[in-house]
């Protein structure tokens, strides 16, 4: 039966319509993924000298063992944003005589060829190997070894968890934060009781039986939790809502885009996931804090042109970045009325538009780190408005992994419609301010990377209708593979 699923899985991929979209971004990923691998490998084959040379007076694995907690949080971290959760449409397979376990285990299996799991067997197997050469214990080397690779399956599992439980997320959140908070404030360090127990397990191979215990228990509540909602008569039963009609007359003065603008209001106010996407486009207003009370990134002002972006362009990142995804569950619909492109389009950058400059409202107060800090959120809000959101709806052509838009049941909605190729799009949108304020301030001085930054976005207003038309163009080529893509069941 896994040999079955094995089958259809390789069908789906290379028949599904979003195969043929991105084939040079596939081939991106994957050399990116040779060459964090492989900086992996060199970075756990040369750990063991650098930590000799550098601290002779500490055996390297000592030290390794008391700071691993901070590799094993940043696990955590980049899986919850960037780790994909395998899934399958599992309709077709409830009417079938194949047995639930079966399917599911499958589902879980899947989890664990994750690139995110060789990255630990790409850092910690080479520094294994070297420590072995070395001389040091072989059944205390090999498994501690184990239960490194043990502790980052159980990350995995958790990681599941997390991201289908709201519960589980807000408790690993919070255990996660008072941790730091402690240790940051110096209330107590929790790196040194955690470096302790992973100096014990390695002086004890015999404790390699609780990473294992860890990893058994998680894999079964992953199980218990599928298999309880592992029904056809979950998945294909409509829950009923009431909805509060809400009057948004006001809105017609925006003439043809009006109902689209009406619309993406009701979607924010009606569903959960763009609600929690709204919600963090505010946390963004405070990232200027960490960096103006530094001063050592007060002495990086391409960094700072970097975080002025980031404090008007939350809307963008967190909303912007997911159209027309937002729209998949009735785009067919959508796009089978007479709606010219260029209105939808229109309306969503109108409503970008209308986000950064409340977010620039909203930024007054960092009038306090002085006028040159406030000129820069201005400057970057002009970039938001005139290149930025013209470089987001493009990148949404290019996007076409759906959303759910209602899902309680995981935390922060869902990570569908999430995929790396927004990565790759993404990195205009960070590197391009950067560039456009710190030529200038090299070659003349602060206030003419300002000002150049600034204008950057005025022209890109200027250019409003060149830059929509060229979109439009991008977006009616890909229109019915879109369409196709949104009705395909991840």
């Amino acid at each position: 039966m896994i040999k079955q699923f094995l089958s259809l899985e390789w069908k789906q991929f290379f028949r599904a319509s979003y195969f043929q979209k991105g084939l040079v971004v596939k081939i991106f990923l994957i050399l990116g993924a040779l060459y964090f691998g492989g900086i992996a490998l060199l970075l756990g084959g040369g750990m063991f000298f650098l930590i000799k040379k550098e601290i002779p007076e500490v055996d390297p694995v000592i030290l390794i063992n008391n700071y691993i907690i901070y590799w094993f949080l940043f696990e955590i971290l980049i899986r919850y944003f960037m780790q994909q959760l395998p899934v399958m449409n599992v309709k077709p397979l409830m009417v079938i005589p194949i047995k639930r376990n079966t399917v599911i285990h499958y589902l879980l299996g899947k989890t664990t060829l994750s690139f995110f799991n060789f990255l630990s067997l790409f850092v910690f197997l080479p520094f294994s190997v070297v420590l072995l050469a070395k001389g040091y214990p072989v059944l205390n080397v090999v498994c501690w070894f184990f239960s490194i690779i043990l502790i980052t399956l159980s990350i995995n599992f958790l990681n599941f968890l997390i991201n289908k439980s709201n519960t589980v997320f807000y408790i690993a959140a919070t255990l996660l934060l008072a941790l730091i908070g402690l240790e940051y404030f110096e209330i107590f360090k929790a790196s040194e009781p955690i470096g302790l127990a992973f100096n014990t397990l390695y002086s004890q191979p015999y404790l390699a039986l609780i990473p294992l215990l860890s990893l058994m228990f998680l894999y079964n509540l992953n199980f218990k939790f599928i298999k309880n909602g592992f029904y056809l008569d979950d998945a294909v039963t409509k829950k009923i809502k009431s909805v509060e009609a809400t009057d948004l007359s006001w809105f017609d003065r925006f003439g043809a885009i009006a109902p689209f603008l009406k619309n993406d209001i009701k979607l924010i106010w009606r569903n959960a996931r763009p609600k929690q996407a709204l919600m963090m486009s505010f946390v963004f207003l405070f990232y200027g804090l960490i960096f103006y009370t530094q001063d050592t990134y007060r002495e990086m002002p391409a960094m700072l042109a970097f975080a002025s972006m980031f404090i008007t362009g939350g809307f963008l990142m967190t909303f912007g970045q997911l159209v027309p995804s937002w729209d998949s569950e009735y785009y067919k619909m959508l796009m089978s009325q007479n709606i010219p492109y260029r209105q939808y389009l229109e309306s969503k950058w109108y409503l970008m538009v209308v986000a950064v400059g409340i977010s620039f409202i909203l930024s007054i107060p960092y009038l306090y780190f002085g006028w040159k800090i406030f000129g820069m959120i201005a400057a970057g809000a002009l970039f938001n408005i005139g290149l930025n959101s013209f470089i987001t709806l493009f990148g949404g052509a290019l996007n076409r992994m759906p959303v759910e838009l209602n899902t309680k049941a995981k935390a922060f909605g869902n990570t569908n419609g999430f995929n790396p190729t927004q990565l790759l799009i993404g990195l205009p949108k960070f590197l391009l301010p950067m560039g456009l304020f710190y030529i200038p301030y090299k070659l003349v001085n602060f206030e003419t990377g300002i000002i150049v930054l600034g204008l950057s976005g005025v022209l890109g207003v200027v250019f409003k209708n060149f830059f929509l038309r060229k979109i439009e163009n991008v977006y009616q080529k890909g229109k019915y593979k879109t369409i196709a893509a949104f009705g395909e069941k991840k």
